[in-house]
C-alpha cells in the first residue's frame, strides 16, 4: 500500500510540476521567436526530464526541484541542500536529446548545523505521525534513524544533510535559516494540516510555509 500510494503521489507531483511549467512557458513564449518542440517531442522530453531528476541519487527529502520550458530551453528551479545536487541536476538534463539550453536557478541552501537540527526534528515529527507514515516508502528508516532518547544517528554522524533518510518521501522539507517550507502532494486536507502543525511546533523553527498540494485540488490553492 505504501509503495503504490507513493507512486501515485510521485506521479501527481510531476504532473503538477508539468502543468505549472507549461503554463509559465506558454505565457512567456508568445512574445518570443524561440523555436519550440513538437507536441510529440515535448511529451518525450518532459518524461525524460522527470526520469532524470527523479533518478538523481542525491535527491532527498530535504530537496525540491521543479522545471519549466521556454522554447527549447529548460529552466530548473527549487532548492538543493547540497551543492552537488544543483550541478548533477543540470548535468542530467543537459544530456537529453533536443534540449538547446539549461538555465539552472536552483537555490543551494546554506550549510548550517542549526538548520540540520531543524531538518532532523521536523522530519521525525512529520513521519512518525500515524496519519503521515504512508508518505514514506521506507517507513522502517525512521526507527533506525533514531538513537537513545530520540537522538538522530544522522546528526551524530555529522549532519542529516550529508546523511539524509533514503527512499521516496511525498512530503519534502526545505529549511533555510530556520524557515521551513513543505512541498509535495498529499491525499487530503487533513494530512496537509497535520504536517503543517508538526512542522510549526518544532522548537527553533521561525516560520512555516505550507506549499503542500492536496491531490486533485487546483494548483495554487492553500492546503491550510
Amino acid at each position: 500500500m505504501a509503495r503504490s500510494t507513493a507512486f501515485r503521489l510521485h506521479a501527481a507531483v510531476l504532473s503538477l510540476t508539468l502543468i505549472a511549467g507549461a503554463s509559465a512557458a506558454s505565457a512567456q513564449q508568445q512574445p518570443q521567436p524561440d523555436p519550440t518542440w513538437s507536441q510529440q517531442d515535448m511529451t518525450r522530453i518532459v518524461k525524460d526530464i522527470q526520469k532524470k531528476l527523479g533518478g538523481l541519487v542525491n535527491y532527498s527529502v530535504f530537496d525540491w526541484i521543479t522545471f519549466g520550458v521556454h522554447g527549447k530551453t529548460v529552466v530548473l528551479k527549487g532548492y538543493a541542500s547540497r551543492p552537488t545536487l544543483k550541478d548533477d541536476a543540470e548535468r542530467a538534463v543537459k544530456g537529453i536529446d533536443g534540449i538547446a539550453k539549461v538555465e539552472n536557478e536552483i537555490v543551494v541552501l546554506p550549510l548550517s548545523n542549526f538548520d540540520d537540527r531543524i531538518r532532523a526534528q521536523v522530519y521525525n515529527r512529520i513521519y512518525t505521525q500515524p496519519a503521515l507514515r504512508k508518505y514514506n516508502a521506507n517507513q522502517g528508516n525512521i526507527a533506525r534513524a533514531m538513537g537513545p532518547g530520540g537522538r538522530n544517528f544522522a546528526m551524530m554522524a555529522g549532519g542529516i544533510t550529508q546523511n539524509p533518510p533514503i527512499g521516496y518521501h511525498a512530503i519534502h522539507i526545505i529549511v533555510n535559516n530556520g524557515h521551513v517550507t513543505l512541498f509535495g502532494v498529499v491525499l487530503n486536507q487533513s494530512d496537509a494540516s497535520i504536517a503543517y502543525i508538526q512542522a510549526n511546533g518544532t522548537p527553533g523553527v521561525f516560520s512555516v510555509d505550507n506549499d503542500l498540494i492536496v491531490q486533485g485540488a487546483t494548483p495554487g490553492s492553500s492546503p491550510r
